[in-house]
């Protein structure tokens, strides 16, 4: 039910300006058994040096989902887009038919995020990005859903996919329940401190695999944030 990826066994490669890591495989990395979980192709563990970033790329046909875990990225794109996301707020880029975007960090800070990839459902569609605040506070000690393609959760940001990008933050000895369902995956990598799922304890920035729960429980060994794809 629960495969455990620790941080120490990803695949990544530090360029300098961008000291990558891959929960899956991922531009020179390549694991068969790590392609994706689900319709969720890709999870990078990225950490940005200052007044650098990514340069202006095209991107069609995915869903991506920036949760920035300290600092900022700036992004800009063709559609005229541009805005700064923080520590702990999310930004959504639908590829659609096709977009080029930048992602910068014009901070004089590292910047640290996970940029996760899922793969759309529907297709066809124009490209677009949005961006919002989810303040800890609003997701402390329960799980908030941040990105998701279902039309009742009117407060997430909007992706064209059957999945959920949701988070927490737990103190030490709380635990937050959410109904997965045994037909649903779900990837789970706590940001900062290490939680117990099913017996199995998850550190910071390690990856869990999961399936066949009927409801995720996720109890906080150490004050904890927690990021997970609810996946297809």
């Amino acid at each position: 039910m629960i495969e455990l990826r620790p941080f120490a066994t990803l695949g990544g490669e530090n360029h300098g300006w961008l000291n990558a890591r891959h929960h899956f495989s991922f531009a020179g990395y390549h694991d068969p058994a790590r392609m994706n979980w689900g319709n969720l192709r890709v999870w990078n563990d990225d950490v940005i040096a200052p007044r650098s970033g990514f340069p202006p790329h095209p991107h069609r046909d995915m869903e991506i989902i920036t949760y920035v875990r300290t600092g900022a990225i700036t992004h800009r794109d063709s559609l005229g887009n541009e805005g700064r996301t923080g520590a702990g707020d999310v930004q959504v880029m639908s590829a659609g038919t096709g977009i080029t975007h930048a992602e910068m960090n014009q901070e004089d800070v590292p910047t640290t995020l996970f940029q996760i990839w899922i793969l759309p459902t529907r297709g066809g569609e124009k490209p677009g990005w949005g961006a919002r605040p989810f303040p800890k506070g609003e997701r402390s000690g329960r799980f908030v859903t941040l990105a998701s393609g279902f039309a009742d959760d009117d407060e997430a940001l909007p992706i064209r996919t059957d999945a959920r990008v949701v988070a927490a933050t737990l103190k030490a000895g709380e635990t937050a329940d959410y109904a997965l369902g045994k037909a649903r995956r779900a990837y789970l990598v706590p940001a900062t401190g290490a939680v117990e799922i099913e017996g199995v304890r998850v550190g910071a920035r390690d990856g869990a695999a999961i399936s066949d729960l009927d409801t995720l429980r996720v109890t906080a060994i150490e004050d904890s944030e927690v990021v997970f794809v609810d996946a297809a």
